[in-house]
């Protein structure tokens, strides 16, 4: 035992090494983390913004609204306020272009009473060196016009302002949940000592995830949201796998097993269990690559890196420290007067819930299906948009100053749509094209911002301002009028709308390669876990009718917006992002698959034990129940708090991944899957030929035994 105890302390001392070595790492991959982006690529929007860039008109990414302050001393006129600024800018380094209404002559760029002017900037570099050098350049703007008042708004300015929040109302969530999930924790795992070895698999993998992250970044586009996305996901499945398996442990020493034989039972059963969970979920997040927008990538690459570290640790560390924490795991049980079953006991509550399900199971499964399907009915008219500055609290600056923009300007910058026409003689036919456009219903102005002839080719860029919010249905239909609309070349139509509706054409478009390549990936997994063809089809379509349920109530509360008084009044702009909406469904989808890979191999095991369908399903479930709920609430505490957060997009994801865990652990699992198993009867253990070796021997159970 003497080299198998000095086994688990080099297995320690190298967790220690890879911790420290992270530790040191982070700040270096911090730095080379991005901001992502919400807009898919490769679309005809990202196609035309990359040309008016290139023929001179690009959009601006920051916007000066410049007013008169009131009350100043020396007060300076509102148009030389904007003239010094452009002049000023235009020497900064970091400007790439400025231009005013006085410089072009657009009015667009002034209000509809004349009394705020618009200072539009594009600054250079990527969006990350953007959001950096931003304060800089709005600093130098107000310095060049001190008697004016300076409003800045934008997508750069927005993005910094969502990043600055998302960080402090991150660590404001995790101090809010941190005494219930410690309480949980202790409940769930059966002592403080036991609490803190999933808290040591999370930290162990989240923190060797980041600079793992900082390595992809070299390689692709990864948005520091990611490194969020990865803390929730790990966290939860190392709660997860640390439970499951300390379980088991605690089951087999129970009955009378050593230390050495009770590990290495869990690793045969529950280890097995946490090999396939994180291969399914890895598949699952793998499949989201697929959708061609950089943020969800970013999202699921940091998802898969922290799903494959959480469970290497749990396999390897979590054992490790149990061998040298021997009885001292149990230690300091705070609930021990008010627990009336040890960890890895079979629940009572879930036993008799589990004989009443099957016992009958068509209207048992009949009224959860009925539920989760009235649940699902507001996903019908989900409308998929992208994230701007109203994910912030309308008070917040940026918000505020956005909001004036669009109240005070006739066309504020993030309706106008850019249409870049190409061809040999497109000049000649751009006046008459302008008066084509002007005509589409709800265009309400179009101009002349560029015509560049050329030897071979010309190339004229029009700006048609939109009557509409870019994520409204007039907006989505002014721009596909506007690309039907004949034209003297090839047209690329951009703009913020046009983002809009690519975007969503463009993950509507993948979404069905994107299942079918999740569905081939779970069925092949869950096949090979299960031995089995019947049970992997039917964990597939119970975790379909538990998503709807989760994304429809998500609808109700954040596209509707009658969540807003409850979570904290947000505004609703009547549209979900549609990678952050897809990151939901992948994670909850994720969870799902996880919570059915442990609950499916303790049914089988009992049932390889005990030949009886029914038994089975009761005894796997009285053994797995309690577990899943008690990580089901861990997982649903640490996000909900979230729901705190001043960020719509944070209290999206919270709430969406804590619903998603809460419905599937309890109602799915417990009430859906019970009846289903029950009802389909043996069948459920139907294979064709499977040669492969057996799951577990059968061995006859003595009447009266567990």
């Amino acid at each position: 035992m003497d080299a198998v105890r000095c086994r688990a302390w080099l297995v320690v001392l190298g967790a220690l090494l890879a911790a420290v070595c992270a530790g040191l790492l982070a700040p270096i991959a911090f730095s080379a983390l991005g901001t992502g982006g919400a807009v898919a690529t490769g679309t005809e929007a990202t196609r035309a913004r990359r040309e008016a860039e290139r023929l001179g008109v690009p959009p601006p990414d920051l916007l000066l609204a410049v007013s008169q302050r009131v009350g100043g001393a020396h007060e300076a006129s509102v148009r030389d306020g904007a003239t010094a600024m452009r002049e000023t800018l235009a020497g900064q380094r970091d400007v790439k272009a400025v231009w005013t209404a006085q410089s072009t002559g657009d009015s667009w760029l002034r209000s509809k009473d004349g009394r705020t002017l618009l200072v539009a900037v594009r600054l250079k570099g990527t969006d990350k060196k953007r959001e950096q050098v931003a304060p800089g350049v709005v600093a130098a703007a107000r310095s060049a016009a001190p008697g004016v008042r300076v409003e800045p708004s934008g997508e750069v300015w927005a993005n910094r302002e969502i990043d600055e929040t998302v960080e402090h109302d991150l660590s404001r969530a995790e101090l809010l949940a941190a005494p219930a999930l410690f309480v949980v924790l202790v409940f769930a795992y059966g002592s403080v000592v036991s609490a803190l070895l999933p808290v040591v698999v999370a930290a162990l993998a989240i923190g060797c995830t980041i600079p793992a992250l900082g390595l992809l970044a070299q390689v692709t586009d990864v948005s520091r949201v990611a490194v969020n996305a990865a803390s929730a996901i790990g966290f939860g499945l190392a709660v997860d796998y640390s439970l499951f398996l300390l379980a088991r442990v605690r089951e087999e020493t129970a009955r009378g097993a050593d230390l050495h034989t009770a590990l290495a039972a869990a690793r045969r059963t529950s280890g097995r269990s946490v090999t396939f969970s994180a291969a399914a979920v890895t598949v699952c997040l793998a499949a989201a690559l697929v959708v061609p927008v950089p943020m969800l990538r970013a999202l699921s690459l940091a998802g898969m890196t922290v799903t494959v570290l959480a469970a290497l640790v749990a396999l390897t560390v979590l054992p490790a420290c149990l061998r040298l924490l021997g009885p001292r795991a149990q230690s300091w049980d705070l609930l021990a007067r008010w627990r009336r079953a040890d960890t890895g006991d079979g629940s009572r509550f879930w036993r008799r819930t589990t004989s009443a399900v099957t016992a009958r199971p068509l209207l048992a499964g009949g009224l959860a299906v009925l539920l989760l399907a009235l649940l699902a009915v507001p996903f019908t008219h989900t409308r998929l948009g992208i994230v701007d500055e109203r994910t912030l609290r309308s008070s917040a600056p940026a918000a505020a100053a956005a909001e004036r923009v669009r109240a005070e300007f006739t066309a504020p910058p993030e309706r106008i749509l850019t249409v870049v026409v190409t061809g040999s003689r497109v000049a000649a036919g751009a006046p008459a094209y302008g008066d084509r456009l002007a005509r589409v219903p709800g265009i309400i102005g179009v101009r002349v911002a560029r015509v560049a002839p050329s030897p071979s080719d010309e190339a004229v860029v029009l700006l048609a301002a939109t009557s509409a919010a870019p994520d409204t249905p007039q907006a989505r239909t002014a721009v596909r009028k506007v690309r039907q609309t004949p034209a003297p070349g090839s047209v690329a139509v951009g703009g913020r709308a046009a983002e809009v509706v690519d975007t969503a054409d463009a993950v509507l478009g993948a979404l069905p390669w994107c299942l079918l390549l999740l569905a081939a990936g779970l069925l092949a997994l869950l096949s090979a876990f299960t031995r089995t063809l019947i049970a992997p089809l039917k964990a597939l379509i119970t975790a379909g009718v538990s998503l709807g349920a989760s994304l429809g109530a998500l609808v109700v509360l954040f596209q509707d917006g009658h969540g807003s008084a409850v979570l904290g009044h947000f505004t609703a702009t009547g549209a979900l992002d549609a990678s952050t909406l897809l990151f939901v469904l992948f994670i909850t989808l994720a969870l799902s698959v996880d919570y059915e890979v442990f609950l499916l191999g303790r049914i089988r095991e009992e049932y390889n034990r005990r030949g009886d369908n029914r038994t089975s399903i009761i005894e796997g479930v009285a053994r797995t129940g309690r577990l899943m709920t008690s990580a089901a609430a861990a997982v649903a505490i640490s996000t909900a708090a979230m729901a705190t957060s001043h960020v719509v997009l944070l209290k999206f994801i919270g709430i969406g991944i804590a619903l998603g865990a809460l419905v599937d652990a309890v109602l799915v699992r417990g009430v859906l899957v019970p009846a289903v198993m029950a009802a389909l009867g043996p069948a459920n253990w139907w294979a064709l030929a499977w040669t492969g070796p057996p799951l577990l021997t059968r061995t006859p159970v003595k009447k009266g035994g567990s």
